[in-house]
């Protein structure tokens, strides 16, 4: 593909996308991504043509509803590359996933003095989860500290698991730092140990291609917002012998296969896991998203996302006054640039690039215990997707140039 050529393919796919505008840089995608015509398109016309309750009703327009719905689930399968669609759970989003196995697997598997481990770089929703089950079952909370760039070796990992680990959860890709863990070795070395390895692929399935049978791990969770889809989808992948053996989290509708006045006996997999309504038009608007991604392959994802982070920290590093957090090197960011402005509080920091119209995140990006273990209370977040534009990278550092002055410094 020539320049001209990719700079073409580059304005097709931002024409993809309605609310994106030249006056606009939106930089916050690690927190949602904008959604394509496309998904905005397949939600409408689920709502146009076939809403009703799917799984519940024999009538053509639910039978309809319930084929779309399960479609949804075969397009996650296959994009994650799960053995089964019975492995796949929808949920609302990553945190509901992770809250379901904190939840309905910790209930039957964990006990007093046994170990649940993670990383201190863990988002709050992959961390607040395991401190409740630890309250619960009397369990152990540790924390594996990484290196300041986020770096986990893997003689760090296996000194800090023990016989008594039960339960590993990790995040494939910081949020913060952007770095990526090595979940497939260390999903074999806790197996090794006899653990279940959990997954918050929350960065890392929007940016990267994810293969849960190669990853080996034993659940992973995902948002669809993330990933170009709507709010209120997500997934939770299990494997199914595990979930097999789980009491469901949520109890009601659609979940049961008999229900008397003593009791109840439960769907099969993975209905037993979503109670009530489900969330069609979101599956349907995941579906669309997953599509979207397959026309354009990781491949060109990935380079584009690479180009823009290399581009943004390369131009960042001719400022004296920015610190990036994270690894020296781009490749290790995934799109995700986590930095300080010397002598400028990131809200500050925030306001005047909004008043510049680039939309960038400050604080501590639900990470408080990693910014705490860097002695950072909180900082600026710009964060790539594939559909932004050299030109809106410059914008930011132009920006990022005149804050320091704003705010009364004399350089």
């Amino acid at each position: 593909m020539t320049k001209t050529e990719r700079r073409e393919e580059d304005e097709r796919i931002r024409r993809d996308f309605p609310l994106l505008n030249p006056g606009e840089a939106y930089l916050d995608n690690a927190a949602t991504t904008q959604k394509p015509q496309a998904v905005l398109d397949a939600v409408t016309e689920y709502y146009r043509k076939s809403n009703a309750n799917p799984l519940r009703g024999l009538y053509a327009l639910s039978v309809e509803a319930t084929r779309e719905y399960e479609d949804a689930r075969e397009a996650v399968r296959s994009f994650i590359n799960a053995k089964s669609t019975e492995e796949i759970i929808f949920t609302r989003n990553a945190t509901e996933s992770l809250n379901l196995i904190g939840y309905a697997w910790t209930e039957d598997h964990l006990s007093a003095g046994d170990e649940i481990l993670i990383t201190v770089m863990e988002h709050h929703s992959d961390m607040l989860p395991w401190q409740q089950a630890a309250r619960r079952t009397g369990a152990v909370l540790r924390y594996l500290e990484p290196l300041e760039d986020g770096t986990i070796t893997e003689e760090m990992f296996r000194k800090a698991l023990t016989p008594r680990t039960r339960l590993v959860c990790m995040t494939q890709i910081s949020n913060v730092l952007g770095c990526r863990n090595d979940v497939k070795t260390f999903a074999s070395i806790a197996h090794e140990q006899g653990a279940v390895f959990v997954c918050d692929g929350a960065q890392s399935v929007p940016h990267i291609p994810v293969d849960v049978q190669d990853l080996d791990v034993d659940f992973l969770a995902f948002s669809g917002h993330k990933m170009l889809a709507p709010m209120g989808i997500g997934v939770l992948y299990g494997r199914k012998e595990i979930l097999e053996k789980m009491q469901p989290f949520l109890f009601g509708g659609e979940m049961i296969e008999y229900v008397t006045r003593e009791g109840a006996t439960y769907a099969e997999l993975p209905h037993k896991f979503e109670a009530g309504t489900v969330n069609a038009g979101g599956a349907v608007g995941l579906h669309a998203a997953i599509d979207y991604y397959n026309r354009i392959g990781f491949d060109r994802i990935m380079e584009r996302e690479e180009y823009l982070t290399r581009y943004t920290m390369e131009r960042m590093r001719e400022n004296p006054y920015i610190t990036i957090l994270g690894s020296e090197d781009p490749k290790n960011h995934h799109g995700i640039i986590t930095f300080k402005v010397e002598g400028v509080h990131p809200h500050d920091i925030a306001a005047i690039l909004d008043s510049l119209h680039v939309d960038v995140r400050a604080g501590h990006h639900c990470a408080q215990p990693l910014l705490k273990f860097l002695g950072i209370p909180s900082t600026t977040r710009a964060s790539f997707c594939f559909y932004n534009t050299e030109e809106e990278a410059d914008r930011l550092i132009d920006a990022l140039n005149s804050v320091r002055k704003e705010m009364g410094y004399a350089e």
